[in-house]
Parts: C-alpha cells; sequence; structure tokens
C-alpha cells in the first residue's frame, strides 16, 4: 500500500455519510437488539466465541443487520468476504468460493461470506452457494428485509440459523443521536454544536425505527445549518425541515405491503374504525395504489360481510367508481367512506359455503342431475326428464320442499347463516324451510294412508317419496301445523319446553328460537333421532344453548327426565303425534302432569285415525258385485272399530277426559280437516294390496283375511284402473289440544 492508496482511503472514510462513519466495531458498541444480543443469548454468545454458524438477518432498514455483520467481521478470527447480491453475479461467488476454499487448505481459515440484500439473488444464484454452505467451505451471513421463508430458498433457509432483528424503539434511537453527537467520527469535534431536546425527539419520533434514516436526517441538519456566533443550532425548525415525511416502512413488492394491507383487512374484520383508518391512512401516505384498496375491499364485502350487509359490496363499487371519476386528492373521500362502510358493518363469511361445496364435488363421488331438475324442453318426451318438477310460484309464498341436490348429498348443508344483520333474518327463514324440508322426508307421515301401516323406505325411495309429499304440500302443512302450535302459547324468552315427539326437530328448533334464555328438551324415540338432533345441535349452537336430546320410550318418560334432572319442571310442553299412537296414553298424561309446572301450557297436535280417509271412497266399486262390494266396505271399516288397535280406539272426547282427570284445565279441542294431493304410484298400490307379511293389521292384512286371492286381485285391479297414476284428494282430520297444568 503507497501513501496515495492510504490517503485515498482515509479521504473515503472522511467522505462516508454519518450513518457509515459511525458503525459501531464490537458488540458494546451495538445499539438495541436485546432479545437477540443481550447478555447470554445465543447470538451473542457465538460471536464472542468466533462459533458462527451459517447466519440470516431479516428485519426492516436501518435496524442493523449490516451493522451487525460489521461487527462479526472485527471480531471474528476468520476470513470475512462482503458482497451486495444487487451488484454480484455468479461469477463473483464462484471467484469467492474458489478463494475460501483455497484459503482453507492452505491456511487453515475459515471464511465468513457475507451477501447484503440476499434475496436479491436469483434461484440460480443462490444454488450456486448452496453446496458449498452445506460442507462448510463458507458460513454465510445473508441479510434480508424481505420474509426470508418466501424470498429465500427453502434449502438455504433449512442450512442457516434465522434471526429476526426488530424496528429500534425511541429509546435506542435517542442514544444513537447521543452517540452521534458525542462520537469523534460524528459531531463531537464540532465546535458549538447545539441540538434541542425537542428537535431530537421530532427526528426521532419521525424517523419511524430506522437508524439510518434518523442520522442520515441528523447529517442534513447539521451540514446544511449555518454558523451564527460561533454556534450551530439546531433547533424543532430546522428538524422539521431535514425531515419532513415519516419513514413509513411499505414496500410495494415486499413484506410491508402485504403486512399492512393484512393489518387493514384484519381491522375491517374485527369492526375497528379507527384501526382501519389508521392503516388506510399509512398505505396512502406510502404511495399505494388507491385501486389496490378498492380491490382488497370489493373482496372483503363479499368475504367478510356478506348477506349480512348487502349494501357492503355496492358500497365500494360506488366508491371505487367515484375515485375514477374525481381521482386523489378528493377521492380520498369516497375511499374512506368505503372503509369506515366496511369496518362498521355487521359481519358475516357464509359465502365460504361455495368453498365447502366445492370440496364436496372435488371429493365426493358425482352423482347426476335429479331426473325432476333435467331441461324438459329437449328430451322430457323420450326420457321425462323435468317430470314431477314443482314450479315453487304455483305454491303459497311461492317456496315448496323438494329436493334440489343430487341424491347422495340429501339433506347436506353447505350454507351456514349468521346471526347478524339482515343475515340474521334470512337465517330464521332458511332454517324453518330446511326443517320442513327435513320433516316431509324424515318425519312420519301425519297422513298416513291407512292405521297400521307403519311405512319405510329404502334411500332408492326417497326422491320419490319426496316428490309424492312435496306435490300434495306435506311442507307447507307440517309448517301450519308448526305454527298453529306457537301461535296459541305464550312463551317466555326464559321458558322451559319439551317437545315429546322430536322427530327431525320441526317444534324443537322453533322452540329454541323462541326460548334463548330458558332450555328446550327434545324427546325421541329411535336412536337415528336422537343422533340426527344431537348432530345439528353440536353444528349450529354453543354447547349451553344445545337442546337436551333424550332418547326414551313415551311410558317412561318421567324416569328418563328425572334421572338427568329431578327438578326441572317444563313451562310448555308441545307434541306432534305425540300419543295418539301410544296404547298408554293415560298414563303418560299422568307423567306430562307431574313434569308440568304450574300454569304449564300443553299443546298436542294429534292425527284423528278413527276419521280418516276411507280407501273405498276414493273409487267407484259399482264395477264389483255386491256382494264383494259390502265385504270390501265392511273389510275397511273392521280396521276403524277395532278396540285393540291404539290409533283408532280413540277420539277427542277421550282425550279430554284423560287431560281433565289428571288436572289440566282450560281444555280446548279444536277438529281440523286437512286434504292433500296424493299421488298414486305402483308403490303405494302395494303397499295397499300385496299380502302383508307382518302381524300389523293394515289394510292389505284385512283384506286377505276376508277375501280370496282371486278377489283381493279383482279389487286391486279396480283401483289401478281407477287410480293409478292420478292425483287424488286425501282427507285427514286432526285434533288440536291446548290445556293448562292446574
Amino acid at each position: 500500500m503507497d501513501l496515495f492508496e492510504e490517503g485515498r482511503r482515509e479521504q473515503i472514510a472522511r467522505e462516508q455519510p454519518l450513518a457509515a462513519r459511525l458503525r459501531p466495531d464490537s458488540l458494546d458498541q451495538f445499539v438495541g437488539q436485546e432479545h437477540i444480543l443481550g447478555p447470554g443469548r445465543l447470538l451473542r454468545r457465538a460471536i464472542q466465541a468466533d462459533q458462527l454458524s451459517s447466519l440470516i438477518f431479516y428485519g426492516p432498514p436501518g435496524t442493523g443487520k449490516t451493522t451487525l455483520a460489521h461487527v462479526i467481521a472485527n471480531t471474528t478470527k476468520s476470513y470475512f468476504i462482503s458482497i451486495n447480491a444487487v451488484l454480484a453475479g455468479v461469477g463473483d461467488i464462484r471467484k469467492s468460493i474458489e478463494e475460501a476454499k483455497e484459503r482453507r487448505h492452505l491456511h487453515n481459515q475459515r471464511t465468513i461470506l457475507f451477501v447484503d440484500e440476499v434475496h436479491r439473488f436469483n434461484k440460480a444464484q443462490q444454488d450456486a452457494l448452496l453446496p458449498w454452505v452445506e460442507n462448510g467451505t463458507v458460513i454465510l451471513i445473508g441479510a434480508t428485509t424481505e420474509n426470508p421463508y418466501f424470498a429465500v430458498n427453502r434449502p438455504l433457509v433449512s442450512r442457516s440459523r434465522l434471526f429476526q432483528l426488530k424496528t429500534s424503539t425511541e429509546h435506542d434511537l435517542t442514544i444513537v443521536v447521543r452517540n452521534a453527537l458525542n462520537d469523534p467520527r460524528g459531531y463531537k469535534k464540532i465546535a458549538g454544536l447545539k441540538v434541542d431536546d425537542d428537535a431530537i425527539n421530532h427526528l426521532v419520533d419521525v424517523a419511524n425505527g430506522d437508524a439510518r434514516a434518523l442520522l442520515n436526517a441528523l447529517e442534513l441538519a447539521v451540514e446544511t445549518t449555518q454558523s451564527v456566533d460561533n454556534e450551530i443550532h439546531i433547533d424543532l425548525k430546522v428538524a422539521e425541515e431535514s425531515i419532513q415525511r415519516r419513514a413509513v416502512l411499505y414496500d410495494k413488492e415486499g413484506d410491508y405491503h402485504f403486512d399492512t394491507i393484512s393489518a387493514f383487512i384484519k381491522s375491517m374484520r374485527g369492526s375497528d374504525p379507527d384501526a382501519t383508518m389508521y392503516w388506510l391512512a399509512r398505505m396512502v401516505y406510502a404511495g399505494e395504489d388507491p385501486r389496490f384498496i378498492f380491490r382488497r375491499m370489493v373482496i372483503f364485502a363479499s368475504e367478510d360481510i356478506g348477506l349480512a350487509d348487502p349494501s357492503a359490496l355496492q358500497v365500494v363499487i360506488a366508491a371505487a367508481a367515484a375515485f375514477d371519476r374525481v381521482g386523489l386528492p378528493e377521492g380520498r373521500f369516497p375511499l374512506a367512506h368505503a372503509a369506515l362502510h366496511m369496518a362498521t358493518a355487521p359481519k358475516s363469511n357464509s359465502s365460504f359455503a361455495f368453498f365447502d361445496a366445492l370440496t364436496a364435488v372435488e371429493k365426493e363421488k358425482e352423482d347426476e342431475v335429479p331426473n325432476h331438475l333435467k331441461d324438459a324442453n329437449r328430451d322430457s318426451e323420450g326420457f321425462g326428464h323435468g317430470d314431477g318438477y314443482l314450479y315453487p310460484h304455483a305454491y303459497r309464498d311461492h317456496w315448496v320442499a323438494q329436493q334440489y341436490l343430487p341424491q347422495n348429498l340429501q339433506g347436506r348443508v353447505f350454507y351456514q347463516p349468521s346471526k347478524q344483520g339482515q343475515e340474521g333474518s334470512i337465517r330464521i327463514e332458511v332454517e324453518r324451510r330446511r326443517e320442513m324440508q327435513l320433516a316431509s322426508v324424515i318425519d312420519e307421515d301425519c297422513m298416513d294412508p291407512v292405521p297400521g301401516e307403519n311405512l319405510t323406505h329404502s334411500q332408492n325411495e326417497l326422491s320419490d317419496q319426496w316428490l309424492e309429499r312435496a306435490a300434495g304440500e306435506t311442507s307447507n302443512r307440517m309448517g301450519y301445523v308448526r305454527d298453529s302450535i306457537f301461535r296459541s302459547m305464550k312463551l317466555e324468552r326464559h321458558h322451559r319446553v319439551i317437545d315429546l315427539a322430536a322427530g327431525s326437530g320441526l317444534l324443537t328448533w322453533e322452540a329454541l328460537r323462541r326460548t334463548p334464555e330458558g332450555a328446550v328438551w327434545a324427546v325421541c324415540t329411535d336412536p337415528t333421532s336422537a343422533t340426527s338432533l344431537r348432530q345439528r345441535g353440536q353444528n349450529n349452537f354453543e354447547e349451553i344453548e344445545r337442546p337436551q336430546v333424550i332418547e326414551t320410550e313415551m311410558c317412561h318418560l318421567r324416569n328418563t327426565i328425572e334421572s338427568i334432572d329431578t327438578q326441572i319442571r317444563f313451562d310448555a310442553i308441545i307434541g306432534r303425534n305425540a300419543l295418539g299412537n301410544s296404547d298408554v296414553k293415560e298414563n303418560i298424561i299422568q307423567q306430562l302432569r307431574v313434569i308440568s309446572a304450574p300454569g304449564s301450557q300443553l299443546r298436542l297436535w294429534e292425527l284423528m285415525q278413527e276419521r280418516s280417509q276411507r280407501l273405498c271412497d276414493l273409487v267407484d266399486l259399482s264395477e264389483l258385485d255386491n256382494n264383494l262390494r259390502i265385504r270390501v266396505i265392511s273389510t275397511e271399516e273392521e280396521i276403524y272399530n277395532d278396540v285393540e288397535n291404539p290409533r283408532v280406539n280413540w277420539n277427542h272426547e277421550t282425550f279430554t277426559e284423560f287431560l281433565t282427570q289428571n288436572d289440566f284445565g282450560d281444555i280446548i279441542c279444536e277438529t281440523e280437516s286437512l286434504t292433500k294431493v296424493l299421488n298414486v304410484g305402483m308403490k303405494q298400490l302395494t303397499r295397499w294390496f300385496d299380502k302383508n307379511k307382518t302381524e300389523d293389521r293394515t289394510f292389505s292384512w284385512h283384506l286377505h283375511q276376508r277375501l280370496t286371492e282371486a278377489e283381493v286381485q279383482k279389487v286391486r285391479n279396480l283401483f289401478e284402473r281407477q287410480l293409478c297414476n292420478k292425483e287424488i284428494p286425501w282427507k285427514a282430520t286432526y285434533a288440536f289440544f291446548k290445556a293448562t297444568a292446574q
């Protein structure tokens, strides 16, 4: 080294920016980052012991990543090579590696390779480093402002220890300023330099955690302020001129861009308008494109608000259009308007129903479109496509229960409405319609054609059953029953209600909606219904809100309830076809009285089978000879005169007497006949006429007891000719009992 080169180095050192001149040479001079460099911390121990492995320093600008590498260079006995990823290429890397290999071979000296802005290396450059880092030829120290898990090759990250440097605190920055004023490399030698405390505080505050920006501002203030009376005075006004803008950490292509927009979205999702305004202002101040912010809010309006406030999407679209029309700076008003609407709107993420459905499409067996939903315009004549479709506008409230999902997905729920905003009212209507649809398929039909027919259906028959019931407005009738029961009661929010025949939960869920602060018990006589109700309760309600589902025979109702809670007494008892088929009705009513609170309201809706529609009234029997006609009619009447059959051996007067004898008062019994349209197909005729292999005393069973096989076939042929594939009116009579426990 000659005198000229030494002079040039001294000149370069003098002309370096203040931040470079003040770069510490040892750990003791380093300010901040106590979480990784404090006494006893791993990194500090490794540097002091000169036992470093490959490292990656990750953090915002001005937090000391390059400075820390400089400290390591001054501390270690290893040879230190520094390159900048912006300027270096694969050739520079190979040259550094060759030097490191030679140094290790000749002098047994390790080499530390410091790569500033390592995220700027492309994949090929990073791959070129990988084998030499892995075999220990070089110890890599990388510095990056980008998240290394995204910006640096995963193999390189996995072979390095990651240390995250945090934004410098105001306390640390104040120390940095004081050091700069008292360090000979800084401004200690400048006589008459005076920096006011409020000026220092302003510089620290506006630097926003960036020590380099702080020192640059201080340097600008000192170097540009004229000396007056041999004094350079840095007051608040000078400080404000030196650093006019806050150094917002924001990079449109990097972590700060994504972190800030994430904070903005999460603030809106958390309904915090203050935080929303702050993060919005931070993005706008940093120069973010408002159109990008609007795009994020358009997504947010559907993803996080949805039907809780359908106007949210309209507001964002309108605000974005307004911004395009007026531009900046006035366009910030519609921008803030839209953001405030998003933050204060009720929230719902129910639009994720689409992604649940998408998962079902991807993972589950694809089933064909149900026949009644297929296009009838092209091939209805040849294949019957569209047959059985129920036109909703032809029904009350322009709705009818109908299966729209493929058969293997019947009953599947994707859309889960929230309780927020407008979606809260939508939720109630959606739930009620689902309950009626479910009841139409699962629950025992309230209008069974003939007493004693305990009809069961295979999965393949469900679609026919659905169409048959829906065409007769079964769902509307069930809605009418439900509304009649609850309209006649005065339920308080804290009341305790028991549903005696929960089934699919048609009454249970309505009771739960009406008594949110009370308790609802659901009685199931079969395990399938009990499991279904419990599952739905788990899916839709918090544990404390769920109904208490009990599985028991009605004759054991009291004992089952008291085995769970001996003290509970119900304020309301409801049931739909809960007692009419039991052979111990009076005993059950006695149990109901025991579990009733004083003044308890009793509402029972029961099908009166003894007044059911007669099959013989549906056809013209004059085609039969007189003797056979009389025997057919009398055979059917035997069903309704059977004193052993609990379905028909009672009437409303019998029921009223049972209630009176068990201290129920204010008894009212309303009888009502409802008519549905019954689609008579071959399956229905088979149930009526095929020989019953069970001991249930059905219409079929009675016919085969009284008629010969030839006579049964003759009667069946008559029914087929007159009824098959036709819609017929079917009348059923119900008794609606209202009573009060005395």
